[in-house]
């Protein structure tokens, strides 16, 4: 039975010329019961001794209550509007204007007004045609006089035609009435916007929609719509296909959380050929091919919606397509970096309707020549659900699948697929994942991986260390999506490459480490650290240690929570009598601006910081090496002083960057001494940098700024430097060597920095060239550091100085100008014998370091870098001629080309690590 609302007046049954009334229900209205033996009585049950009893001379209807007017058999109606009235002819009961009667499932017996003869039938015509003339007055008339006469002319019309039941209907007040026709308008509308769409869908009928999911991220974001769908039963007819992983066990059996959704499963289609292999996936498809076609002809949708980029998604998109129906793509336009979009894009071309997230995913669609009309930017469906989540009891749903000794923000959450692409390098990743996670011995729920090529591969891996029985480790099959996003959203650190820590996790500022490709093109949020190489344990431990408990501003790039209202209009914009042929718009293609700070095009950036012996300084450095704006400043003595200056140049160079249109990814610390990269900790710094041991360095630049902050020592930074920007690109192994106020180095191993078991490799400054050479700082003696070191030539020009040996004609030093290296090296270059030798015998010792260097590490390249490496090279050529071993003569020595090396490596620190934004 279709259900009545306000002013509505539906047929009762097909073939019944009954008609079927609802109106208002009001706390004093009288109910009517029954009492008959011959004819029948309608009598008003009201205050107490005011009864009063009509009688009709017809015989009594059955006893049996579903014989009356058919109410037995309705579905009851609850709420406001709630009270029958039955008549052969049509009545519209005009809402607060008339008191009803209580409907049928309730306490009472229902108002049974049987017809009688044509005089009671032209009774109620008469009443209708007054109400809908006075209905069309009262839209012309305006004023509350007026408006009180109609409400007076109401009452006299009905107490002159139904005398008998004047006690039943009762005009309570003019506003009552304006309510009434209020209720009236907003349900013609209603009427109106449904006669629309039946118009459209033609035949007067619902839009069939089929919504297919094949696994259970796909219906985390085909649920939201599903619900909307179901909520509207006068506009659309939904039918649920489940296919894929849904229906396996390894995988949860993840139907039955669509069964406990309340929805009813049409066709259940088991497609999924097993092997985890790329043939398998090919068989898969085929699969549902073949099984697809009888479905959708028993179904006969009238639209299709299809999701996302899996290959279960391909094979639906192609049925449906090649049987002329009608197909609404979601979140088709985006780029992550693998198979997946190519998987997406056919899918986007196969596609007659799009909804995407993104503006920059809505420019890719419009790129492909897909109908801008035809394209709706709602936002991610399931962003409806998840900017509502976090304020749900979660630790409850922690405790269930984590143990109750754990706390919010004190664990992890791991999800890792296989790269089809690449399957061998993923299974690799997911090993050192595992490894770094044991490591960084904290509580992780680890998720099974989808069922894509490789996954059997990684599940092996997670039994093969014992992942599942490790008291540190819950490894879950699947985790229904309302827990899922609470355990996310109160997380410690995601990490992993599935789409969801891109995606989802960005509306809770969770931390996220993004390993590998997988999702390398997509946008994300400022929460999301990018690990593109994840080829070793230490990147991935290292990036644990960098972002676990911090927290990040919320993102809503990919929705605002008003996703769903958005595509159930668009579904019913719909107009099934438009040709089904796609149209492909070709360039010139439409331009849509966005005023999102996200989407502005800007400089990707890094803050680079290097600490001297003798100045501080900051510098903005782009993507390509560039610097963009420098600051320096006398590096303080003290910690307190230099902590704060420190601070002080990142906040104004910060506030810079915004000016100069640069987003800053993070701080790339260059410091003198021993540095702990892992925790950004300087462990023992030099002579020339005082109170600079075991500094937290990381900390507090990461709490002002709210960035991640990466620290090193200044030889290792010369060496990045040069992997990245310098001559040292695309090199497997190399050495660099910078000569400056000290000596330091750093050495580049199958592309990857070495640092050694106590973080002390590369000190090639401190290598002993001499039993009996001068003293180092360091404490020994015969270092090249005591030899080659700005500070070595600054104590020999002084000792030439006092004994007037160091001027030369055309040569002067004035009082107040301290004595150094530089006036030594001009000396050397105006003939003076005595400095000539000492730059020889420094020249002598870095050479014998870098022949040692070349016997011991035999790289391919060595660069020197620093002010003083040009005044060295060809005296280190040389001694490598006369020291070296002839298989590693040839090796090239080179100075280094670039300006400011050690803000250069900090800064690659920074800028190999992450992307967070691809523009």
């Amino acid at each position: 039975m279709p259900q009545g609302r306000e002013g509505v007046i539906l047929p009762w049954v097909q073939g019944q010329n009954n008609y079927h009334v609802r109106g208002p229900e009001l706390p004093r209205v009288p109910v009517a019961a029954v009492e008959n033996a011959s004819g029948w009585n309608v009598s008003w049950r009201g205050p107490p001794r005011q009864r009063n009893t009509l009688h009709h001379p017809h015989p009594a209807p059955s006893k049996n209550r579903s014989a009356w007017v058919g109410l037995g058999r309705a579905q009851p109606i609850t709420g406001p509007l709630s009270c029958y009235v039955r008549a052969r002819s049509p009545i519209r009961c005009w809402g607060w204007a008339c008191r009803g009667v209580r409907g049928w499932g309730r306490d009472e017996s229902p108002l049974r007004a049987w017809p009688t003869t044509c005089g009671s039938r032209a009774r109620l015509l008469v009443l209708r045609w007054v109400l809908a003339r006075e209905a069309r007055r009262r839209r012309r008339r305006r004023g509350k006089e007026l408006r009180a006469s109609v409400c007076d002319r109401f009452s006299q019309m009905f107490v002159s035609l139904f005398p008998q039941l004047s006690g039943i209907f009762i005009l309570e007040s003019v506003d009552h009435l304006l309510s009434a026709f209020k209720m009236e308008l907003y349900f013609e509308n209603l009427s109106k916007q449904k006669k629309q769409v039946m118009e459209k869908n033609g035949n007067n009928r619902k839009l069939r929609v089929c919504v297919a999911t094949c696994n259970r991220a796909d219906y985390s974001k085909l649920a939201p719509i599903m619900f909307g769908i179901k909520m509207e039963p006068e506009f659309f007819e939904l039918d649920v296909v489940v296919l894929g992983s849904h229906l396996i066990d390894d995988y949860g059996n993840t139907y039955r959380m669509i069964e406990q959704d309340d929805f009813d499963i049409n066709t259940r289609l088991h497609t999924i050929v097993r092997g985890e292999d790329e043939a398998a996936m090919v068989e898969s498809v085929g699969l549902a091919l073949v099984k697809l076609p009888d479905v959708l002809n028993r179904l006969k949708p009238d639209i299709m919606i299809v999701h996302g980029d899996r290959f279960d998604a391909l094979a639906l998109a192609t049925s449906a397509a090649l049987m002329n129906i009608r197909i609404l793509h979601i979140e088709g336009g985006e780029v992550s970096g693998t198979i997946d979009d190519s998987i997406r894009h056919a899918i986007t071309k196969l596609a007659h309707y799009h909804v995407c997230c993104t503006r920059s995913a809505e420019q890719h669609l419009i790129s492909m020549c897909e109908d801008h009309d035809r394209i709706l930017l709602a936002g991610c469906p399931s962003y409806d659900k998840l900017l509502s989540a976090k304020n749900k009891d979660y630790m409850s749903i922690i405790r269930m699948w984590l143990g109750d000794d754990v706390k919010s923000k004190d664990y992890i959450v791991a999800l890792q697929h296989p790269v089809t692409t690449d399957i061998k390098h993923s299974i690799k990743m997911f090993e050192l994942t595992l490894d770094a996670l044991i490591s960084f011995n904290k509580r992780t729920l680890v998720l099974f991986p989808n069922i894509d090529a490789g996954s059997k591969e990684m599940v092996r891996v997670m039994r093969k260390k014992g992942i599942e029985h490790h008291p540190n480790f819950r490894a879950v099959k699947h985790v229904p999506f309302d827990q899922f996003i609470q355990l996310v959203a109160h997380a410690g650190c995601m990490i992993g490459n599935s789409s969801c820590g891109v995606r989802e996790v960005g509306a809770f500022g969770t931390p996220v480490i993004n390993l590998g490709t997988r999702q390398i093109g997509r946008e994300t949020g400022e929460n999301v650290l990018h690990v593109r190489d994840a080829d070793t344990q230490d990147k991935i431990l290292q990036a644990l240690h960098l972002q676990f408990g911090k927290q990040y501003p919320c993102s809503k790039i990919y929705g605002d929570g008003n996703a769903v209202p958005r595509i159930l209009k668009f579904l019913k914009s719909i107009d099934l009598q438009e040709p089904l042929q796609k149209k492909f718009c070709f360039p010139p293609v439409k331009e849509n601006i966005s005023q999102d700070i996200d989407h502005i095009l800007e400089t990707l950036s890094a803050l680079a910081v290097d600490l001297g012996g003798t100045n501080l300084r900051v510098a903005i450095v782009s993507m390509k090496g560039e610097i963009v704006k420098k600051y320096t400043q006398f590096n303080p003595k003290t910690y307190e002083e230099r902590i704060n200056l420190i601070l002080q140049m990142c906040v104004e160079a910060a506030a810079e960057a915004v000016k100069l249109n640069c987003r800053i990814l993070g701080v790339g610390i260059s410091t003198g001494g021993r540095v702990n990269p892992r925790e950004g900790i300087v462990l023992h710094s030099t002579k020339l940098i005082q109170e600079w041991n075991s500094v937290d360095l990381r900390t507090p630049l990461s709490d002002t700024l709210h960035l991640p902050v990466w620290v090193d020592n200044d030889g290792n930074c010369a060496a990045l430097a040069e992997r990245k920007f310098g001559q040292g690109k695309g090199l497997e192994n190399f050495v660099t060597l910078i000569t400056g106020t000290g000596i330091g180095g750093g050495i580049i191993h199958q592309h990857e920095l070495i640092h050694g078991s106590s973080f002390c490799a590369a000190e090639l400054g401190h290598l002993v060239v001499s039993l009996d050479g001068p003293d180092c700082s360091c404490g020994s003696h015969g270092c090249i550091e005591a030899y080659a070191s700005g500070m070595a030539l600054q104590r020999e020009a002084k000792k030439l100085h006092d004994e007037d040996l160091l001027l030369v004609e055309g040569m002067s030093v004035p009082k107040d100008e301290v004595v150094g290296a530089v006036h030594l090296i001009q000396a050397a270059k105006l003939g003076n014998a005595k400095a000539q030798s000492i730059l020889r015998t420094a020249g002598t010792a870095l050479g014998l370091g870098v022949v040692n260097v070349l016997h011991t590490i035999n790289p391919s390249l060595v660069i020197l870098s620093g002010v003083l490496a040009s005044h060295y090279i060809h005296i280190v050529k040389d001694v490598i001629r006369q020291q070296a071993l002839s298989s590693v003569q040839d090796v090239d020595v080179v100075v280094s080309d670039l300006a400011d090396p050690a803000l250069l490596g900090a800064a690659s620190m920074v800028l190999d690590y992450t992307t967070r934004r691809i523009c």
